[in-house]
């Protein structure tokens, strides 16, 4: 439970039963989530026929507050658009005889009225922002209080809906509560920090009877006791105070510490009673400057630079849609940011809840939070609209020292103007208003940095972050994208900026990227690790940047580019198959070796390679150290991984940004291979820091291949078989794989050189590389027809493996297969495929795609295995010269597995290699 949630606070076992505010938290209050009565009102007939009195209609059905009633976790899950009339009988009774009743919603969607008792209450606009009703007049302690809610959702043009078409915010969708208070009581206080431990505070205090008071701030058991005397008068009394903290416990995502505590409003008068609150603030500066003679300003955290390594949070799961239906899932949430070694995530188009922030707060992560758009045009009651719930996400939220930017607007929607010739336009005077609001937002909170909109086409007005937003694929194209932002960014370009605006020193940074939509029809769901390492190596190779934010955290209905799945699945990336040890997190490491080089490219046999590597540290905590920069040039030779090449050098770690370090010279293998340049920083004590790597795809040329093997061989191309059988089957990859979906088989006729010597061959083996076949719908329809392009930006229901671009990511979802491998006609070996993978591992079906628009069974691969052929086939085989090899996968042949089999060729998939037939 948290905080000072208990037993008796809750009625019964319900959905979110902890406070929803531990930022801001009362300890005598009743959580009201749980099954309430419910019932569209299609007729608008509700009004009119007072369903809010006593006698009024039985409401028919029940809902699981506080769920969307789209959602499933609601119980309704119906996409009903209009009205709705909610009712719950509560018996309360607050322990303070003499007080107020307060009637508390996190939120709900959008326009609702309240009855308490049958007495109209009040009604209250918007989407996101939280709100409260002081019910007392109406509240019958020693009684049955009836709660009648109206709630009006038609998706009007004007509503701050945000990205609601993953699944509609329709009604009560954040937790409703009770809470008592004092006749005088603390309404709002906010904390403002500098890293030398001032700490200011503006607040407000509602008082009904007048007097003297005072006001104590006791936080961090001892380090702040601190009292403001106030004289009250009857209404709304605003205070200012400062304190100083000694020797301040800085907040960071590395030492996220709180100063947790209370605030107690105390009265002269008897009997009025003590407000106390529960809640907390954490010591940190946000802001941007200039190092070491730059002409150009990095993002920094208690005075010293950060990269902000983020990711897009949609914060959607299939149930409870935009509400989690735990805490310990919302825990988990910011846990998983935490375990990819991501310091930074944005909140994507709606301010979070506030538990949610709660937790990024306590295990530390920085935040940029979003205001939800419309989808409208700006006219004046869109502007109101958003103004309205603008103030309100800004004062629920100005406490979390994890909130470090407000983005005011995302992608200019809503900010376009229809004319008359039908053209879309960003006006002028919406440009206009676009600032005015960025300057509100600058004046109502100067502690954090603001963004005017976060933009796709190049739209700037006036901002404190210069960010852009990007979606291509394939290494040169992000390459060259990446330096073309860096060229045009410095003081007085017009660069990602309209209507006569320059830029002025603001950072520069990434606020969306990926290849999710880089691709034709979008990526579907395909691999993204690739992408992703050379990307973020793109990233750091320019001293400019000061962060990204990569879309997204978690799959969501039409985009499939998160680090997990939408039910929170794992992917695996393969990374620690190149470099023992590598996760994501070495990708995210404030200090990181930059290989300045792309993630795979052609090489001869024996050719002499340079390589430079660059430093790049927006952290001192190595600052001054020597440190030892290691590196391998590793490949497979069918048996065992070769190290072609090894070294280890001193360097010495000093400064930030990003500066040159070493060339490595490398000589590449004699041999067909896929070969590792694998690099570690490591402390002297052998703690790995960072590590990275990039490929080669060393070509000898020759049709047969050259390995580094014992013994001479043979290679087959797995398109060339004499016979095939497949419920599905298709080439791919210029014909460098083929793929049998469910049963069936490849057959091929073997015919050896007839420089082979019977009588000096002692063993025949066969080498392959082979995964399962899981077949997609898309596949289905290839062998027949080209599918339709399924790209939906607003999110409708689509099965993604329908996208002509989808080869499922490598995920905790396996797609077996079991195949019989039969030397004329008799079975040798049954193989087990465990999975029908795609991720960095399958360099060479990422190195020969053919078109970055498009991708081809991308980053697809298989395992390799090596089948002995029974001494007692070889005598025969030798004798006639030639053998059948059949791969095989019998219909039904295991329970539950995928079945199929994909056979990859010389370019494409692991292993540099076509079936090659060993003889020793």
């Amino acid at each position: 439970m948290t905080f000072l949630e208990t037993e008796q606070n809750v009625r019964n076992p319900i959905a979110r039963p902890e406070y929803p505010r531990p930022d801001w938290q009362r300890d005598d209050w009743l959580n009201l989530n749980g099954s309430w009565d419910f019932m569209f009102d299609t007729e608008d007939q509700g009004l009119t026929e007072a369903w809010y009195l006593a006698d009024g209609p039985v409401f028919t059905r029940k809902i699981q507050v506080p769920f969307s009633w789209v959602s499933p976790l609601s119980g309704i899950g119906e996409d009903v658009k209009g009205i709705a009339w909610y009712g719950t009988t509560v018996r309360w009774k607050p322990r303070q005889k003499e007080g107020r009743v307060f009637l508390r919603f996190g939120a709900v969607d959008y326009y609702c009225q309240l009855w308490v008792n049958q007495i109209e209450i009040g009604a209250h606009k918007g989407g996101y922002g939280a709100f409260e009703f002081d019910i007392t007049d109406a509240w019958k302690p020693d009684g049955d209080n009836r709660i009648i809610l109206r709630v009006q959702d038609e998706d009007e043009a004007y509503q701050t809906r945000g990205k609601q078409g993953y699944g509609e915010l329709r009604g009560i969708w954040q937790t409703v509560w009770l809470e008592s208070r004092p006749h005088n009581y603390i309404a709002a206080a906010r904390f403002s920090t500098r890293i030398d431990g001032t700490v200011e505070v503006d607040g407000t205090v509602q008082a009904r009877l007048a007097g003297h008071a005072k006001l104590r701030f006791d936080f961090g058991n001892g380090a702040v006791n601190h009292v403001l005397r106030l004289e009250l008068t009857d209404g709304s009394n605003t205070f200012r105070t400062s304190f100083q903290v000694d020797a301040p416990k800085l907040w960071s995502p590395d030492s996220p510490y709180l100063y947790e505590g209370e605030l107690t409003l105390e009265h002269d008068l008897p009997d009025i009673g003590e407000d106390r609150i529960s809640t907390y603030f954490g010591i940190r500066e946000i802001g941007a400057a200039k190092f070491n003679g730059r002409e150009y300003r990095w993002i920094t955290l208690n005075g010293e630079p950060v990269f902000l390594n983020g990711t897009l949070d949609q914060s959607f799961i299939p149930d409870g849609f935009f509400t989690f239906p735990s805490e310990d899932y919302i825990r988990d949430e910011i846990w998983r940011l935490k375990r990819l070694g991501l310091n930074f995530v944005r909140i994507h188009i709606k301010p979070e809840e506030p538990l949610k922030l709660y937790w990024a707060d306590k295990l530390g992560v920085l935040v940029m939070e979003d205001m939800p758009c419309f989808w409208g045009e700006p006219d004046e009651r869109a502007r109101v609209a958003y103004e309205r719930e603008a103030r309100e996400i800004i004062e629920r939220d100005f406490n979390h020292p994890s909130i470090i930017s407000w983005v005011v607007f995302n992608e200019t929607w809503g900010l376009f103007t229809k004319q008359e010739t039908g053209e879309r336009k960003y006006l002028p005077e919406t440009q206009e208003w676009v600032r005015s609001v960025y300057q509100w937002a600058k004046t109502e909170d100067p502690t954090r940095l603001v963004e005017d909109n976060s933009p796709c086409n190049y739209d700037h007005v006036e901002t404190d972050l210069n960010t852009w937003h990007f979606y291509l694929n394939g290494y040169e194209t992000v390459r060259n994208h990446v330096q073309d932002v860096v060229d045009k960014t410095f003081p007085g370009s017009s660069f990602n900026y309209i209507g006569g605006n320059v830029q002025s020193d603001a950072p520069l940074m990434n606020s969306e990227c990926g290849a999710v939509w880089g691709i034709e029809g979008s990526a579907g769901d395909s691999d993204l690790a690739w992408h992703y390492r050379y990307m973020i190596n793109e990233f750091r190779r320019h001293d400019k940047l000061c962060g990204f934010i990569f879309t997204e955290f978690h799959d969501v209905i039409n985009e499939f580019n998160g680090y997990y799945r939408m039910d929170r699945q794992e992917k695996d990336f393969g990374y620690e198959s190149f470099c023992p040890g590598m996760s994501l997190r070495d990708l995210h490491s404030p200090d990181f070796i930059v290989i300045d080089a792309p993630p795979s490219r052609t090489v001869r046999l024996g050719e002499a390679v340079e390589v430079p590597l660059l430093a790049s540290s927006y952290s001192r905590r190595y600052h001054g150290e020597s440190l030892h920069l290691k590196w391998e040039l590793i490949f497979h030779n069918f048996e065992e991984k070769v190290i072609a090449g090894a070294g280890e050098e001193v360097v010495e770690w000093n400064g930030y940004g990003v500066r040159q370090l070493t060339r490595l010279q490398l000589a590449m293998p004699e041999a067909d291979a896929v070969a590792v340049l694998a690099v570690t920083l490591q402390t002297k004590d052998g703690n790995a820091i960072t590590r990275n790597f990039v490929t080669f795809d060393v070509q000898s040329g020759e049709a047969q291949g050259v390995y580094a093997i014992e013994g001479k061989w043979m290679s087959i191309r797995p398109a060339s078989y004499s016979a095939a059988q497949w419920d599905y089957e298709w080439k791919a990859l210029s014909g460098h794989k083929v793929n049998g979906g469910g049963a069936g088989l490849f057959e091929y006729k073997i015919v050896l050189p007839e420089s082979v010597n019977p009588s000096a061959v002692t063993d025949l083996e066969v080498v392959f590389e082979a995964g399962a076949k899981a077949v997609l719908g898309k596949d289905k329809e290839l062998v027949h027809a080209k599918p339709q392009d399924i790209s939906y930006m607003h999110g409708a229901k689509m099965d993604p493996g329908m996208n002509i671009n989808s080869y499922f990511m490598t995920d905790e979802h396996k797609s077996p297969s079991s195949i019989e491998v039969s030397i004329d006609g008799e079975l040798i070996r049954t193989c087990y495929l465990e999975d029908d993978p795609a991720d960095s591992r399958g360099v060479l079906s990422w190195h020969y795609q053919s078109n970055d628009r498009k991708l081809e069974e991308a980053g697809s691969y298989g395992y390799l295995h090596r089948v002995r052929i029974p001494s007692r086939l070889v005598a025969r085989i030798l004798d006639k010269g030639s053998f059948s090899l059949r791969f095989s996968v019998p219909a039904g042949s295991v329970e539950g597995e995928a079945g199929g089999l994909a056979l990859y060729g010389r370019n494409s998939g692991r292993y540099p290699t076509d079936i090659v037939i060993i003889w020793k």
